[in-house]
């Protein structure tokens, strides 16, 4: 068990000194996991909302601040190449992220290949009906992204680095918030990044 805390622990550090330097990043993971939270609740009374909320907001403010806002060149903090981090994240890369987010964009292209998605459902007579399908669909995409990428780490580094992610990403919520609820006010007195000298690219 000792093992298994200090090996979250040396994940989370890592995500956070190579993934977010930016205060605006920052800022949008503390809305991302302020919404992931709220989703968590909702789940157990109404999953389809929590699939919607989940995606619609935490997920796009979450990758949004990876894509737009986190510098992409030489990390001078770190000594270390955008590189050589790509190559050593344990979960989801800027690449592997962007398929990811690629399916989530495509997936409702099955509700009108099979409107009953697998005869889980009945098809959808309207906007609001076909909203909560695919609040479902993509609460399952959440689920099959989790445990392919645990799976994965399984057979790509052992089952103690999986174990560990799965529950990192299942937590990061609660620990994103304990980390960046103080951003939006570093944001509002111009300090736009967390280091004292500020990373390039």
């Amino acid at each position: 068990m000792c093992g298994f805390r200090e090996t979250l622990k040396v994940q989370r550090w890592d995500d956070h000194r190579y993934y977010h330097h930016s205060r605006i990043n920052q800022s949008l993971h503390l809305v991302s996991a302020s919404s992931f939270v709220c989703a968590y609740v909702t789940a157990f009374r109404d999953p389809a909302m929590a699939g919607l909320l989940g995606w619609l907001v935490a997920m796009t403010t979450r990758q949004a601040g990876h894509l737009f806002f986190e510098p992409k060149g030489y990390d001078v903090i770190n000594d270390a190449t955008h590189e050589y981090k790509e190559a050593i994240k344990v979960g989801y890369n800027l690449h592997r992220k962007i398929v990811l987010l690629a399916i989530w964009a495509l997936s409702p292209l099955l509700l009108w290949v099979d409107p009953t998605m697998l005869h889980t459902v009945k098809p959808a007579r309207n906007f609001p009906e076909f909203s909560r399908h695919v609040g479902y669909l993509w609460l399952a995409l959440g689920g099959a992204g989790l445990a392919f990428r645990t799976v994965q780490l399984f057979f790509v580094r052992d089952l103690m680095t999986g174990l560990v992610w799965a529950t990192k990403i299942l937590t990061d919520p609660f620990h994103d918030i304990k980390l960046y609820y103080r951003a939006p006010g570093y944001l509002l007195r111009g300090e736009f990044f967390d280091t004292a000298e500020a990373p390039t690219g």
